[in-house]
């Protein structure tokens, strides 16, 4: 019940604090970029603090130090949308590869497409993977980072889906190095659930793969062993079979 009331409330704040900085966002179009992400940064850190005092669901990052200095292109795991907010308050200035039909959403489509956020038509087969290249190529080389969630959509704790190639093709067209990511944000907050846990998130980091001299396959198949094997190490519950294994 007190699990119920704290999302009910969450929902209504952040609510309350999505529209206006999503307007805001959208008229300062005319802004430099700069501007506009200040914006972002200003309302990312509100709904942080929602996260952490209405929720009471918190995060931990390990592997910082695996961040490099130059934009990057970063491949998440995927389970909620938690991470389409705490990974912006990880790395520095980002944008996401998504649906166009996104942008449609008031306030904060506007504002995602205010901030220049990738986003592709899924149903374009082969131009989805070159507006992916097009745009990514063009948002690295202003110096902003690319996130990329490799399975396509947010698959449930334990679950996994073949990793698609699209983030490695344009790492390795634009020549940035991928940076593998791995959390458990879906033991907290669910696909779709309304009632959120609390608890403490944790985000693992792992180190940066250079893509020079690699095949889009080769660098799509290294991340995803990194991947998973982490997600069974954050999530060994999930993944029975590797503990009965171990038990053996």
């Amino acid at each position: 019940m007190i699990a119920l009331l704290r999302s009910a409330l969450f929902l209504l704040l952040a609510t309350l604090i999505t529209a206006p900085a999503g307007l805001l966002v959208t008229l300062a179009v005319v802004l430099p970029m700069r501007a506009r992400f200040a914006i972002i940064a200003f309302w990312r850190a509100g709904f942080m603090a929602l996260c952490d005092h209405v929720l009471g669901l918190r995060y931990q990052v390990i592997g910082r130090e695996n961040i490099p200095a130059t934009p990057s292109v970063v491949l998440s795991k995927h389970q909620s949308a938690w991470e389409t907010i705490g990974l912006q308050a990880i790395f520095p200035p980002l944008v996401f590869v998504l649906k166009r039909s996104l942008l449609m959403i008031p306030f904060l489509g506007w504002a995602f497409a205010a901030v220049k956020m990738i986003s592709i038509d899924r149903a374009a087969g082969k131009n989805a993977l070159k507006q992916v290249e097009k745009q990514g190529r063009d948002r690295l080389a202003a110096g902003y980072w690319v996130v990329i969630f490799p399975e396509g959509t947010r698959i449930a704790p334990g679950e996994t889906r073949r990793f698609k190639t699209g983030g490695a093709h344009l790492a390795v067209s634009a020549g940035v190095p991928v940076v593998p990511v791995a959390h458990n944000a879906g033991e907290f907050w669910a696909k779709n659930a309304f009632v959120k846990k609390p608890g403490l998130i944790t985000v693992s980091i792992g180190p940066a793969i250079d893509t020079h001299g690699k095949t889009a396959e080769q660098v799509t198949a290294t991340a995803e062993q990194w991947i998973e094997a982490e997600m069974r190490r954050l999530s060994p519950h999930r993944y029975p079979d590797r503990a009965h294994a171990e038990a053996s």
